[in-house]
């Protein structure tokens, strides 16, 4: 689906155009055009082809989708390829954006992403001395959006974890704190996913041989290569302290096991003791001691009971019970 389709002339927008009239555009040179699609098709994406003059290989990219992150070049274009992160409904929902850039064009093709690029544009009109600088600007903003977008996803995440550390100490929490951690693990795996070959692809373009669409531009690349590097050292970060609070959890889980045990122990011995003294008494001994007394069975439950009662306030005292 089109979202939109302008030309830009020295750093202003010229005009809005229909899709029939891009390849007129193309052939002059103090003009470049800016397409915004929207979950395109087969179909669509072969009309791109033929009005940008897009490689084959490319294409066939953009039509099967689910590309990990990367920076291809075809001649003097390239297709740099983005995963987008949006949490809805307190789900990670992953996306992707495709942007071809040449010379005198940049179209951008965004698939299963809710929130649009509407914004960048209007930036980028606001800004006309960088906008000069033709689709290169255009395809570092879109990145840089890209880019930005990982912050608050990034940031929901690391509050998810915040509140679960809070939860570790909670009694009768910690069997459900590492499945939900565990979660949480996979979520940054897949922010990770995003963040990891982004960094890789951002670095080609700038330092060194650059390709030409991006010259002169190396500064503001570098800016979302930041960005990414520190992206990932938070990711890694909250990693590792999920990886360390699965690790506390478990020790709390056993813990609470060696506590039932003692428990367990300490009344077994409080039941040991009566059991021991029925049992001698239940022989039936022929000269069995204290036979005939008349206080014989109520001593014999006095006994058993002074007996547990010790017992209970040493284990007590002890911590068992």
């Amino acid at each position: 689906m089109l979202v939109n389709c302008a030309v830009y002339q020295q750093g202003k927008k010229l005009t809005d155009i229909p899709l029939s009239d891009i390849s007129g555009y193309l052939q002059r040179s103090d003009c470049f055009v800016w397409v915004a699609l929207r979950d395109t098709d087969a179909g669509e994406m072969k009309e791109m082809q033929a009005q940008f003059g897009l490689h084959e290989l490319a294409v066939e990219d953009a039509v099967l989708g689910k590309q990990r992150p990367k920076l291809e070049e075809y001649g003097d274009s390239l297709l740099a390829v983005l995963q987008t992160l949006e949490i809805q409904a307190g789900e990670l929902r992953i996306g992707e954006m495709y942007m071809f850039a040449g010379p005198n064009y940049v179209l951008s093709c965004r698939r299963n992403t809710e929130k649009g690029f509407t914004e960048v544009r209007a930036r980028t009109e606001r800004e006309p001395e960088l906008l000069r600088h033709g689709s290169g600007y255009v395809l570092y903003a879109l990145m840089d959006a890209v880019v930005d977008r990982y912050v608050p996803v990034l940031e929901a995440l690391e509050a998810e974890l915040e509140t679960l550390e809070e939860r570790i100490f909670t009694s009768g929490s910690a069997r459900a704190n590492i499945q939900a951690l565990y979660e949480l693990k996979q979520k940054l795996g897949v922010v990770k996913h995003a963040t990891g070959p982004a960094l890789e692809a951002v670095g080609k373009l700038f330092g060194g041989r650059v390709p030409m669409v991006c010259l002169n531009l190396g500064e503001y690349f570098r800016d979302i290569y930041d960005h990414l590097i520190r992206l990932n050292q938070s990711i890694d970060t909250a990693r590792d302290t999920i990886s360390t609070a699965i690790s506390v959890n478990l020790s709390m889980i056993a813990l609470q096991e060696n506590e039932t045990t003692k428990k367990l122990a300490g009344y077994a011995a409080l039941i040991a003791v009566p059991t021991l003294i029925v049992g001698i008494y239940g022989m039936n001994f022929e000269h069995m001691p204290e036979l005939h007394w008349t206080l014989g069975y109520p001593f014999s439950l006095a006994l058993m009971a002074g007996i547990d009662v010790y017992l209970y306030l040493r284990f007590r005292r002890a911590g068992w019970l």
